[in-house]
């Protein structure tokens, strides 16, 4: 895989209340990725960039809700998630990435 790819894979860290829980319970990391992205793509573009091992990943397609703005109709944007499980006593911690 090219290294050029693997850069644009992973797109922002998610984190919320479900993501946080989550971590500390199965120690899996959620990132939004990008929409043509696979797992194997996925699996190398975190243990190229956060130097950790990954055991597995999950991938979810969230559609965009349609919402009202005034009279008109839009549109928030689709997202594909990816839930990253790693190794048994690996460790990933945003503050110390660079």
């Amino acid at each position: 895989m090219n290294n050029d790819r693997l850069m644009q894979v992973i797109l922002a860290p998610i984190v919320t209340e479900k993501a946080t829980e989550v971590a500390e319970r199965n120690n899996q990391i959620v990132f939004r990725v990008a929409p043509d992205a696979t797992k194997p793509e996925i699996k190398a573009a975190v243990e190229l960039l956060f130097k950790v091992e990954v055991d597995s990943v999950q991938v979810l397609n969230r559609k965009g809700k349609e919402k009202r703005f005034g009279r008109y109709m839009g549109r928030r944007r689709n997202e594909r998630k990816a839930y990253v499980v790693l190794k048994a006593g690996q460790e990933l911690n945003f503050a110390e990435v660079n």
